[in-house]
């Protein structure tokens, strides 16, 4: 039933083509312009990258100092 409806689509076909193209560019163009590759930029070897990455989880995963709510 739904393979015969999938066949028969012409429109839709079309429909879907289009849509997966627009998603494709978009993501590389987010990708390209948006999302750069921050640790290539700023470490030369993967030794450094890792130790950079693993030093961040660190430092996010540890708790925050606790503050008095006086402020001492």
């Amino acid at each position: 039933m739904y393979a015969g409806g999938f066949r028969e689509m012409t429109v839709g076909r079309r429909l879907w083509a289009l849509i997966l193209i627009k998603l494709a560019i978009l993501f590389l163009v987010f990708r390209l312009f948006f999302f750069p590759d921050r640790l290539a930029e700023e470490y030369d070897t993967d030794a450094e990258r890792a130790r950079a990455v693993a030093r961040e989880l660190a430092r996010r995963s540890a708790p925050l100092p606790y503050q008095s709510p006086s402020g001492n």
